[in-house]
């Protein structure tokens, strides 16, 4: 294929990943910026296919054949509430990938099975990044799958020494990075790199709780993209080192932004989080108030004389699969002429757009769903504002109290709301391991229960009225 050709097509398939990513910024876009990204990776694969002069397909194609079967199975068969779990899989599956072709690199040459191949320096430092990333990448995220999935605890794991070992891996994988860069004959090295990596994927990913799985996945799609253009390298493929650019640099943002909607750094989460982390134990009540719950026949009557309405949707939604039911309610609040809105706080969930990701697939609109910059300053004017399932993003003493861990994180104003209803099973504490002292203002209304089971409830009330 002429030299000429191929560098176009790759530029087109790279202005694919462009748009792709642009048009994927917004709900509205996001299913072209997935069709835009997948006719670039098309583009790329068919030109790399005929660059190569692939003698033959076989393995190809049955690689293609696999990869599709197990792709198609997994989109139609995974809830959207197992969105986070794949997105984790498919990182893992990226940085594997990486790892093997790496290494596979380095045994072609090795093995002396291509013909005027030798190791140079630059060959065999990217070979080594390539799999020390990739390794990482593949083991930290099947670890962030167990967590969100509950294989794993989704608990802050500290130990003894932690931190200390997890350095001294790390020093031993530079030292026999730089020896199998001087020394590349020595296959001992690249393997010991290589299972040390593993190792340090697990124990980075295993003290994170579960609260800071958005973080976790943004930083660990980075890694993906970070392995895949370190592979580019390998391959001498313009296009992987552009694709594995762009994920790379897209997903250390989004981690910049995760961290800010918490207030924390990233080596705050990386590692192990706030130190008095309790993940959702059982409340030590220190707050000094009463708590007033409040039933759905009341709630419905509620609901049923407000005009502006602001749901809140938070974990609590996402585990006990209430988008459906959250639809149900916004649907009849529209048909009584409420003016509902949902705020969305940017850590909310356990992925990047957890929520939104729920709440379009429960085609709930597009624009009823705002950011928390931009839908802040309406909740004064708001006479419900209606939590399910969400703790401490709404905790007003993020604002005031110095002493709190969670001081400084950005949250949702909505003590600021005439009513405040907050959906939960318990008064018991969220990631942060401290009492939610909106629950005791006197503004504040209780609705405790399964979330899917108590808008269910209250839907069911406000039909009869």
């Amino acid at each position: 294929m002429d030299n000429i050709l191929i560098k176009i097509s790759y530029l087109i398939a790279s202005t694919f990943f462009i748009f792709g990513i642009k048009f994927l910024a917004s709900p509205k876009t996001a299913r072209k910026g997935n069709l835009f990204s997948a006719i670039g990776m098309l583009i790329a694969i068919v030109v790399t296919l005929f660059d190569q002069h692939v003698i033959t397909f076989e393995w190809i194609i049955i690689g293609i054949v696999i990869g599709s079967v197990a792709g198609t199975i997994m989109a139609i068969k995974v809830p959207m509430t197992g969105m986070p779990q794949m997105v984790g899989l498919l990182n893992g599956f990226g940085g594997g990938a990486s790892m093997l072709v790496a290494l596979s690199e380095y045994y072609k040459i090795h093995l002396g099975t291509v013909s005027n191949a030798s190791f140079n320096t630059e060959l065999t430092i990217t070979i080594a990044l390539s799999i020390l990333i990739g390794a990482i990448t593949f083991t930290g995220s099947l670890i962030a799958f167990g967590k969100l999935q509950g294989i794993v605890t989704g608990k802050v794991v500290k130990y003894p020494g932690q931190h200390p070992l997890n350095l001294l891996l790390l020093i031993f994988v530079i030292i026999g990075s730089i020896h199998f860069a001087l020394n590349p004959e020595l296959e001992w090295v690249i393997l010991g790199v290589s299972g040390i990596s593993l190792l340090l994927g697990v124990l980075l990913v295993l003290p994170i709780g579960g609260a800071d799985m958005p973080v976790a996945i943004s930083l660990l799609n980075s890694y993906s993209g970070l392995a895949a253009a370190s592979t580019g390298f390998v391959l001498q493929n313009e296009q992987l080192i552009v694709a594995g650019a762009l994920v790379g640099a897209s997903g250390i943002i989004l981690t910049n932004i995760m961290c800010k909607g918490m207030n924390r750094s990233l080596m705050n989460v990386v590692l192990g989080g706030w130190e008095s982390a309790g993940s959702s134990g059982p409340a030590v009540t220190t707050i000094k108030g009463n708590v007033k719950s409040v039933e759905a026949e009341e709630l419905a009557m509620l609901f049923d004389a407000a005009e502006n309405i602001i749901i809140v949707p938070g974990y609590g939604m996402a585990v006990a699969q209430a988008q459906h039911a959250v639809r149900d309610l916004f649907n009849i609040l529209e048909s009584k002429g409420k003016n509902v809105r949902f705020a969305i706080h940017p850590v909310a969930g356990r992925m990047p757009g957890h929520m939104n990701v729920l709440l379009a697939e429960a085609q709930v609109p597009y624009d009823k769903l705002y950011a928390m910059e931009d839908i802040n300053d309406d909740f004064p004017n708001t006479d419900i504002a209606f939590v399910i399932g969400a703790n401490d993003v709404v905790n007003p003493a993020a604002r005031h109290d110095k002493n709190s861990p969670i001081y400084g994180m950005p949250i949702l104003n909505v003590d600021y709301a005439k009513t405040v209803v907050v959906n939960k099973r318990s008064l018991n504490v969220g990631y942060a391991g401290i009492e939610n002292e909106l629950f005791f203002y006197p503004n504040t209304l209780m609705y405790f229960g399964d979330a899917k089971e108590s808008v269910n409830k209250l839907v069911h009330e406000l039909k009869n009225l």
